[in-house]
């Protein structure tokens, strides 16, 4: 098994072919580099990932929020797309019905991503595991190996930082087979009728709960049976963006009805004057409309339980599953601490860093820092000055916060928010003036990044 990286002049190296590595491997492919994807997949696998293919999406099947105004997510979907992103203008492509939210045919964008990218001239893929650090004469390498780097990798990683890697505990949602939903007591339609087209504004099964369904489904969450973790995962992290279910019912009952279960918005036609106490909601998996995910419903719960708990959901009582969830342990590193403002590592400034590694959460953020890493190493390689991007734009701003922005003692991951970016000067703040603030950061964004890119 191949340990290390073979030298090679002016080619790029990208160890993980996620989202980052293969936003990165495109980029710099289309600029005139060649690239050498290295995956370890099929050969040594994971046991969250399904298939040997790139770009595969392990968890939900959702960009979130496509809304480029007036949303810090979908403003990073525009960024991505007007820099020729692969990953993001695969998921345009494999779109999905799903209301204001960019949900994809997960199957479709990977398999979209992997032929591109294998057909591409200027690429060629190595399927050895990479278990050490790459010195100075392997050439230049973006370590793009995701969350769920490799054992012995990391361990590479370790003794070079120096220090303790920071990890979090992240979670799946389970899928269920569309057809085994009873629609009789389901109904389909988006939050406050969302979105341009029918299907957008049908784009969730609805199952609604009484106060006495819910409850009996608190109760159902709190008493059930939980993986155990592992000797040293006692005091690994939650990341608070995606918590599983039943964490957020110990944090309070009321907790889901505020959350994922919010039952606002919704009408059901089957009793249309019975306000439902609370809502799980499902949303199409792949474009066939055969698969559904429980929004919100990642879960560390053991597998008997799952069916248990969730066969109480009303309209979910004979509900054949395609996928349990589960849990994973989350790798990432203390990126101020350890990269400078181009994401190379400051004691060897050959190896880059990109993606959820660097301590970003989400997949076009992943993607995002693999455009930037891939752009900045390809600057380098070509002998060409790089620039940051703009403060003011959704990149620049995640850019920031893994560099410079974060606190080095606190630092844990975090999605794109406008929290990040500088505040403007003269606008009104405050919860009431939020989407005339939000769309001054957009517009403000999408100037600076036009003029940067």
């Amino acid at each position: 098994m191949q340990s290390k990286i073979n030298s090679m002049e002016k080619k790029l190296h990208i160890i993980g072919a996620g989202m980052a590595g293969s936003e990165a491997a495109w980029h710099a492919a289309n600029r005139g580099l060649k690239v050498v994807i290295h995956e370890m997949r099929p050969k040594v696998k994971t046991f969250a990932h399904q298939t040997e293919n790139f770009a595969e999406m392990v968890c939900s099947n959702s960009f979130r929020s496509n809304d480029h105004n007036t949303n810090a997510v979908g403003l990073l979907h525009w960024e991505m797309q007007n820099a020729g992103g692969i990953i993001i203008n695969a998921a345009k492509k494999h779109r999905l019905p799903a209301g204001g939210a960019l949900a994809v045919d997960r199957a479709l964008l990977s398999d979209d991503v992997t032929t591109k990218l294998k057909n591409h001239p200027n690429i060629s893929v190595s399927n050895e595991e990479i278990i050490d650090l790459p010195t100075p004469k392997d050439g230049h390498t973006i370590i793009a190996t995701g969350p769920l780097t490799s054992n012995k990798l990391a361990e590479a990683i370790l003794e070079k930082t120096g220090q303790a890697s920071l990890a979090f505990f992240d979670a799946i949602a389970p899928i269920i087979y569309t057809d085994s939903v009873d629609l009789s007591k389901t109904w389909y339609q988006s939050r406050y009728d969302k979105g341009e087209t029918d299907s957008e504004k049908k784009a969730y099964l609805n199952c609604p709960m009484n106060k006495i369904q819910y409850e009996k489904f608190i109760d159902a969450l709190l008493t059930a049976n939980y993986t155990e973790f592992k000797p040293g995962e006692l005091d690994t992290p939650y990341f608070e963006g995606c918590l599983p279910v039943e964490i957020m019912a110990q944090r309070g009952r009321e907790t889901l009805r505020f959350g994922p279960m919010k039952p606002v918005g919704l009408t059901n036609p089957h009793k249309p004057h019975e306000k439902p106490y609370a809502v799980v909601q499902l949303r199409q998996d792949n474009k066939l409309g055969t698969l559904l995910n429980i929004v919100g419903f990642q879960t560390k719960m053991k597998y008997g339980s799952q069916l248990e708990v969730l066969k109480t959901i009303p309209g979910l009582e004979n509900a054949n599953f395609a996928r349990l969830g589960g849990i994973h342990r989350n790798t990432f590193i203390n990126s101020p601490t350890l990269l400078d403002q181009e994401m190379r590592l400051k004691s060897d400034k050959h190896i880059r860093f990109a993606g959820q590694i660097t301590g970003v959460e989400g997949y076009v953020e992943s993607a995002a820092m693999g455009l930037l890493a891939s752009r900045f190493a390809t600057n380098e390689l070509q002998d060409q000055k790089s620039t940051l991007p703009p403060l003011e734009t959704a990149t620049g701003s995640l850019l920031n916060h893994i560099t410079n922005g974060a606190h080095k003692d606190t630092f844990q991951p975090m999605n794109v928010n406008f929290g990040l970016f500088p505040p403007i000067v003269g606008i009104k703040t405050g919860r009431r003036n939020r989407k005339e603030r939000y769309q001054a950061y957009t517009e403000r964004a999408k100037r600076a990044w036009l003029s940067w890119v």
